[in-house]
């Protein structure tokens, strides 16, 4: 905007907002330090400033431009702006309201910054060698200390950021052991959970058979704990109950809270008989680190548990869901065929008892042709009266509800009775051809099992569009009972194979089958301690394998 451009004359970087947040200008100098600027987002997510709020999820929080957005008066902050790992700028950011605008001006204060750090230093160093001078200490000692100084520092730092990076308690708990041990020369680390003044060992280094092992501390010890101050003593007993040691071991214990509750204790055991001084206050920034790293590591995986838990949940509820499915389909099923066999077997027998009665007619007939006639379709009668009785017993054994606990069935009679049910589906189209084994009676639930053969037979005849052959293998070897039926149809995708004892999928189409023929098979199969298997190939068929266990 052109009555924004006499901002061209500052050699801070100015940018204009309008009350959407969006940016409506840019002065030269902001251009030129930031010359990659694509948005205000990408822009205030690099650009960070110290604040810590509590119990926020908003991450917009942390940006100074969002306060300065949204404060309602004039907003003034000290940022960092980071170009790259290695390239960190400093800024104090002013943000001044202007009616619809905010204006926010960024003054570079990178050098000041820098000299102001560079002024403390040199303070800092000048009040050192003065000090050093003036207790006249060898400067090599001093050499070896600022060595040894920066090399706790270095741990520190990895220390902290494996923290930061990880959601694994054992890993955070590990790696601050082991970097703890080696910053402190300690032969022995561990850290304890707390739980009403006991504390049980969870992660140990050095003697790992330490862990899950219960232990207290003295009394004035736990109070010093309880207090929130670091332990450093040189004893002989490391807790109460222990053998003690066979020379002083100095033993540091370092207690962990969050937000003022004592969740553990840190415990280092060395040799060394140094004071600590500076370690100290590394050991307490560590202390909070570890606090909120551990809560946070427990959520993570209280989150993940429960998402397993549900996922379970879910699965249970779908497999019982199944499971209600059929049986409220076999309880329909039942009371239908037992409707039906009943309103079969009226009829039937009135026409059984005809038929008998016109066998005792026929001999008295003296036309012999008339009287060979009704011979014949008397005889063709008595045939489909004894086929519709046999449909009905079959349909009766099929169903068997009252058969609801184990027990022991030929299973080649079963296949038989279940091809016997669906002759409708094979009758001058399909060839069944029978490879039957020797089978022992096997303990089963044979109405559950019919509904098996019954669903894998009808969709090896529905497979084949036209005519085919459907064979059935039995076979009892090292005490499984295997049933094989193998057709030649159209065959199943690969990429559908593992989808096919799930719930709800079919391939059927929409409308044609309901996904849960296979799935309720591969459920009355894991009953009987079975499994069930399926070879299938595009143009050649499948096979389905079932096994099961007898005992």
């Amino acid at each position: 905007m052109k009555k924004f451009s006499f901002l061209n004359q500052f050699q801070d970087g100015v940018i204009v907002t309008n009350k959407s947040g969006d940016v409506v200008f840019q002065n030269n100098a902001f251009k030129r330090t930031f010359k990659n600027f694509s948005g205000l987002k990408k822009f205030s997510h690099n650009l960070n400033f110290d604040i810590c709020p509590l119990n926020s999820e908003n991450i917009e929080i942390y940006s100074p431009v969002f306060h300065a957005l949204n404060s309602k008066e004039n907003f003034f902050a000290y940022v960092t702006y980071e170009f790259s790992t290695n390239n960190i700028l400093y800024f104090c950011m002013t943000a001044i309201k202007k009616k619809k605008y905010t204006v926010i001006f960024l003054t570079d204060v990178t050098a000041e910054n820098t000299l102001e750090n560079y002024k403390t230093q040199i303070e800092k160093l000048q009040n050192k060698y003065k000090k050093l001078e003036e207790e006249n200490e060898d400067l090599q000692k001093i050499r070896q200390k600022a060595q040894s100084q920066a090399i706790r520092i270095a741990l520190i730092n990895k220390m902290s950021n494996i923290i930061r990076e990880s959601m694994d308690i054992s890993k955070i708990l590990n790696s601050a052991l082991y970097e703890l041990a080696i910053m402190f020369g300690a032969y022995e680390a561990y850290y304890a959970s707390n739980y009403e003044s006991e504390f049980t060992i969870d992660e140990a280094y050095g003697n790992k058979n330490k862990i899950r092992k219960k232990i207290k501390f003295d009394q004035n010890t736990y109070s010093m704990i309880v207090s929130g101050n670091i332990s450093v003593s040189h004893c002989l007993i490391e807790y109460t109950g222990a053998d003690p040691f066979k020379q002083p071991v100095m033993r540091i214990i370092v207690p962990i809270f969050h937000m003022q509750k004592l969740i553990g204790v840190l415990v280092l055991l060395s040799y060394q008989k140094r004071e600590l001084n500076e370690e100290l206050e590394i050991l307490e920034a560590i202390s909070a680190q570890l606090g909120n790293a551990i809560i946070r590591a427990e959520l993570y995986q209280n989150n993940i548990k429960t998402v397993h838990e549900l996922k379970n949940t879910l699965k249970e509820l779908k497999e019982t869901q199944v499971q209600l499915i059929n049986s409220e389909k076999m309880a329909s099923l039942g009371q239908l065929v037992a409707g039906v066999a009943h309103e079969i077997n009226t009829p039937v027998a009135s026409i059984k008892s005809n038929n008998a009665i016109i066998s005792r007619f026929i001999p008295q007939i003296k036309d012999p042709e008339i009287a060979d006639m009704m011979k014949e379709i008397n005889e063709i009668d008595f045939e489909a009266i004894q086929r519709i009785s046999n449909i009905v017993t079959s349909l009766k054994k099929f169903v068997r509800l009252d058969e609801a606990e184990l027990q022991e069935a030929d299973i080649n009679k079963e296949i038989d009775l279940t091809l016997d049910l669906i002759r409708h589906e094979t009758k001058n189209r399909i060839e069944i051809e029978k490879h039957y084994g020797k089978l022992p009676l096997i303990k089963c639930y044979p109405n559950l099992l019919n509904q098996v053969f019954t669903n894998i037979l009808i969709n090896a005849c529905q497979a084949i569009s036209d005519i085919g052959k459907i064979q059935i293998t039995t076979e009892y070897k090292n005490k499984k009972l295997i049933v094989k039926i193998k057709d030649n149809g159209k065959g199943i995708p690969q990429n559908e194979l593992d989808k096919i004892f799930t719930a709800g999928f079919t391939t059927k189409g929409v409308g044609v089958g309901t996904g849960l023929g296979l799935a309720i098979c591969s459920k009355i199969i894991a009953k009987h301690n079975g499994e069930i298997l399926v070879n299938s190939e595009i143009g050649k068929g499948s096979e389905f394998i079932i096994t099961i266990c007898s005992k």
